[in-house]
């Protein structure tokens, strides 16, 4: 009886840890509702039940005053959002403040005395219970950098502090739910260590929303990624930090709670023209590739402009970094799709950080006409794998990734009759992905747990995209200890996973910039106690 007891509590634990309340923080943007075309969307067109946060982006300030960032969310936007959270008891909405556009001479200002700070916090307060909102986000990009003296550092900290305080108050007085403070942070090594307070805001904050994208982008000279989960070897000897394990990883060194780190995902990519043989990554490059139909952002393509792209280019997958890239002409793409997002999934889950942070709803294919994968496949993706948890099991999140998965044969089938399960412009040839077994030695339960997951995620995937898997320049293929392969059937173009170890990125020379996204984006010193 006691073994009994013992082998359920221990079941339901390791079921509670696997199903444990991760958040999904997905940004709204305000300028949205002036794409053109299909490329159109405003909150009442959204899914109230796709994220666990939404968060419109943004808000301004006049006078240390809070005010809305464009002349109609008053009157249109802010009760869509309303109507969102009645079809959604359980939604939060928070309202951000800040953007790259923005600039910091007007956070510099609110932040330089108390009593700047005391109006704008009585403010915010008025402003969040006027148009229900939730709480407020603050995106200040960033203290001490663009103009920002060093002294915004503290002073940023005293702001997060206080309005927690003001929030707590004004909460015991009205008996409403305590508003949120949160937090969009950078992922850059130079800015989190003089711009943040990291120990003392992470003690305050209700979440921190990591910005783990944007690493690289047409402003380098070379090709790069712009959200690689790891770093790559052929960079690690000059230090490579601009990935999404390093980020998050400093943030939890430098004292902020795990479960309170958001990681970033980014539902656009990162173009760059290149006039080269070299098709790589790190090859040459000369500025961004030309705007997107929609968009008609430089060097950004939405994902839903990233799909008609793929239908022509070249994939290829960076086992090492766990996301594609593609090349077409002179045009190079570093983006993601829903396979990379699984895998990054897979990163939080096995870390236990707190959860995804979608920049944006609005950039995902959100009415499915692109990408023949549905309706929000990348944030789709994120909400089955961790806030719905779809592949939940009595085992432990496992340690570490040490199965490659080694795809030997690719039989294309043709059909006697045509058949798309899911509409839009992506082909939907079925392929055979069969492989058998060559080696189970070393293998483990906790190996297996983590391959079901991804070949369930395979099968469940309702497009994919071919990838050609191929090693980061200069390093060198990872040694196997066994290889399991897996056997299903997708629909579209063949997707090749392919799975291998990697290292924790070293080295110390610290690259000198991480650009946010431009607008529309929304993407230490000595301390300092004076006010």
């Amino acid at each position: 009886m006691t073994r009994l007891v013992l082998r359920v509590g221990l079941t339901l634990m390791l079921q509670l840890q696997l199903g444990a309340s991760f958040k999904l923080v997905c940004y709204f943007t305000s300028w949205a509702q002036y794409r053109p075309g299909p490329a159109l969307v405003f909150p009442k067109d959204l899914d109230p039940h796709l994220c666990t946060h939404l968060v419109y982006a943004f808000a301004s300030m006049h006078n240390n005053r809070i005010i809305p960032g464009e002349k109609d969310d008053e009157k249109e936007i802010y009760p869509q959002l309303i109507k969102l959270k009645e079809r959604n008891k359980e939604l939060r909405t928070l309202l951000s403040i800040g953007g790259w556009n923005f600039g910091t001479s007007r956070f510099t200002t609110m932040l330089s005395t108390r009593e700047n700070r005391k109006s704008f916090i009585s403010s915010v307060i008025d402003f969040l219970r006027k148009h229900s909102f939730d709480g407020l986000d603050l995106f200040f990009q960033y203290p001490t950098f663009r103009g920002s003296p060093f002294q915004d550092r503290d002073r940023f900290s005293f702001l997060i502090r206080e309005l927690l305080l003001a929030f707590r108050k004004e909460s015991k007085a009205t008996r409403k739910r305590r508003l949120l403070v949160t937090a969009a942070v950078s992922g850059d090594y130079h800015i989190i260590n003089l711009a943040y307070d990291v120990a003392y805001i992470g003690s305050i904050l209700d979440y921190i929303s990591v910005l783990t994208f944007d690493f690289h982008g047409s402003w380098d000279m070379v090709t790069g990624h712009n959200s690689p989960l790891y770093g790559s070897s052929w960079k690690r000897k000059q230090g490579d930090y601009l990935n999404c394990e390093f980020a998050m990883k400093l943030w939890e060194e430098k004292g902020a709670p795990r479960e309170k780190l958001i990681m970033g995902f980014p539902t656009y990519g990162r173009t760059f023209d290149i006039l080269s043989s070299n098709k790589g990554v790190g090859a040459p490059a000369f500025g961004p590739a030309s705007p997107g139909n929609y968009t008609q952002e430089s060097g950004l393509w939405a994902y839903y402009e990233i799909c008609p792209f793929l239908k022509k280019a070249t994939v290829k997958w960076v086992d090492q970094q766990r996301v594609p890239y593609a090349y077409k002409k002179n045009d190079w793409l570093s983006y993601d799709d829903t396979h990379s997002f699984a895998y990054k999934a897979w990163f939080i889950r096995e870390k236990q950080y707190g959860g995804a942070m979608v920049w944006s709803l609005d950039l995902d294919d959100f009415r499915g006409s692109f990408c023949g994968q549905g309706r929000f496949p990348l944030v789709n993706t994120l909400k089955d794998l961790l806030t719905e948890s779809k592949f939940h099991s009595t085992l432990p999140p496992p340690t570490n990734l040490q199965i490659p998965l080694d795809v030997s044969t690719l039989t294309p089938q043709r059909k006697t009759s045509p058949h798309q399960e899911m509409p839009g412009p992506l082909t939907t040839t079925p392929y055979n992905l069969e492989v058998t077994p060559t080696s189970y030695r070393n293998s483990s339960t906790q190996n297996i747990h983590k391959l079901n997951f991804i070949t369930q995620w395979l099968k469940k995937t309702s497009s994919a995209l071919r990838y050609t898997s191929v090693p980061p320049v200069g390093s060198t293929p990872p040694q196997d200890t066994h290889t399991l392969k897996a056997s299903t059937q997708v629909p579209g173009n063949p997707t090749i996973l392919h799975v291998d170890r990697k290292s924790p990125p070293t080295g110390s020379t610290v690259p000198s910039h991480n650009f946010p996204i431009s607008k529309p984006v929304p993407p230490t010193t000595n301390r300092n106690t004076s006010l």
